[in-house]
């Protein structure tokens, strides 16, 4: 029997699997870690934690399953995209990861935009704008904050590259996660005009691979500290987004996902390499054959948290978590469709699409005395939706694309209020999976087990991942979306300049 271990390394935890050569799940583990935020705007992580919370998992779920260690043959990640990680020559880490959601480099921003004619003439070539959130900025910001920092680095490195390193020794960047910095579509390599114009180059920026490809074997100092034995193989594994694309089995031309988690986003799947626009991205997919076009909505199941913990923490502290989830729904679906015309906006972060700002936050609008918690809390899950729908919006007039269903994964999909609001918003079919929680973990199995030869290509994932139930939009509730989301579309140009100046100096 073959066994593979895969792990989902997320904003605030590792989701972690031990699978056989059946996708047959044997043991899993959840492991946490912080954020660190030493400024407005900053979000910072240990990438040490990111380690020691693979290896407590990788032992908890040898222990549980008592699988014998000869028989795992492959081990793959799934990480959070956009990773600054730098590190010298002997894999020391210089400084810690710049996240993606830290929006540190809105002035590098700027400054790599005006290499190119400024924000107008860039966008027109590019098809979207860089904000203080994206790779080749924060690059920048290290090199003119930090120059001892940039000068003795000897790679960068994403999280994915980062424990593949720490696994095998070796210093390489996957194709997807590539996407983050700069990456060519077409000649799978790096982007090296921007690299170049920017003068960042390209020496910094470790190998490409794909994700089903062999980086190399488990080290023993890595076996030792993960518990297993030395010589498993490592795959290349791929970023979040890409790997959630699998383990919804949306993997054919056209098909279309939504990851409801700690962040969202839509995702449809295709062959072509489509330009960039309205904040949508094309990026290479878990695939190697095919790309992903997505639109990424930064804060969404964070969003959530902050619910609960702000309008439901009496029950957080006197009853189990489940129940307090139950409490909320009950409270969402005895609410009326559109909250009695309340509005919130999901941009506790900022936004990536279908807005670009690094600037605006929230919004509750139309608040008056009849509403109450359950109104903001169905108001916080249409807003979401709402986000969701222009950004389809978007994928359907600019790139083109026709679906009137949508596979969803990640821990919101559990939630039936939820997928019934997505229904009747975008006015799509809702289809939930099998695997809400690990649907990325299994993804990044997928590359594994594909580099290895146990499946034969990632359309297998069918095998390991069943369709569940499915949510239809109800027509009865059009009339009322359809107002709202003009209105959720204008909250943001009404409100983008004020955000702008109560924000700038901030952010």
């Amino acid at each position: 029997m073959s066994l593979f271990l895969a792990y989902d390394v997320g904003t605030s935890s590792v989701k972690s699997i031990l699978l056989n050569h059946m996708g047959e799940i044997l043991a899993h583990a959840t492991e946490s870690y912080p954020l660190q935020t030493p400024n407005p705007g900053w979000v910072e992580q240990d990438p040490q934690d990111y380690w020691t919370a693979i290896c407590n998992a990788t032992k908890t779920m040898t222990a549980a399953s008592s699988a014998d260690l000869k028989e795992i043959n492959g081990i793959a990640f799934t990480t959070q995209a956009q990773g600054v990680i730098p590190v010298d020559k002997e894999g020391t880490v210089l400084y810690p990861n710049i996240t993606w959601v830290d929006g540190r480099a809105e002035e590098q921003a700027k400054k790599a935009m005006g290499l190119f004619g400024g924000k107008a003439i860039f966008k027109m070539i590019v098809g979207v704008e860089i904000t203080g959130k994206d790779v080749i900025p924060k690059l920048i910001w290290l090199k003119d904050k930090m120059p001892d920092v940039f000068q003795k680095t000897h790679k960068f490195l994403d999280v994915n590259g980062y424990l593949k390193y720490k696994c095998t020794d070796k210093m390489v960047a996957e194709w997807s996660g590539a996407c983050s910095y700069a990456f060519d579509l077409k000649k799978k390599d790096w982007e090296r005009i921007f690299f170049k114009l920017t003068k960042i180059g390209t020496d910094k920026l470790p190998d490409l691979v794909r994700s089903v490809d062999l980086v190399g074997g488990l080290t023993p100092k890595a076996a030792k500290e993960m518990g297993l034995l030395p010589g498993i193989g490592v795959y290349g594994g791929c970023d979040d987004t890409q790997s959630a694309a699998v383990g919804t089995t949306a993997m054919g031309e056209g098909e279309a996902h939504i990851y409801a988690g700690t962040s969202a986003w839509v995702g449809v799947i295709t062959e072509k390499a489509p330009k960039f626009k309205n904040g949508v991205f094309t990026l290479q997919s878990a695939d190697p054959a095919k790309n992903i076009v997505v639109c990424i909505t930064e804060s969404a199941g964070a969003n959530t948290g902050w619910l609960i913990d702000t309008y439901y923490a009496h029950e957080k502290a006197t009853m189990p978590m489940e129940d307090v989830f139950q409490l909320m729904e009950e409270e969402v679906l005895a609410t009326p469709p559109g909250a009695d015309y309340l509005l919130m906006t999901p941009w506790f972060l900022g936004e990536r699409c279908p807005v670009s700002t690094t600037t605006t936050r929230s919004t509750i609008f139309n608040l008056t005395h009849q509403h109450t918690r359950g109104h903001i809390a169905r108001a916080h899950f249409e807003g979401i939706a709402f986000n969701l729908r222009w950004s389809m919006k978007y994928l359907e007039e600019d790139f083109g694309f026709k679906f009137k269903e949508v596979k969803v994964t990640g821990g919101g999909s559990r939630n039936k209020a939820w997928m019934q609001i997505i229904a009747d918003v975008t006015g799509k079919t809702v289809i939930s999976t099998s695997q809400p929680f690990h649907a990325g973990a299994l993804g990044a199995a997928m590359c594994a087990m594909i580099g290895s030869g146990v499946m034969k290509d990632f359309n297998e994932i069918s095998r390991l991942v069943n369709l569940q139930e499915r949510f239809s939009a109800r027509s009865e509730n059009a009339p009322v979306y359809n107002e709202l989301f003009s209105t959720y579309q204008s909250l943001y140009r009404q409100l983008e300049k004020p955000y702008l100046n109560i924000n700038k100096s901030r952010f």
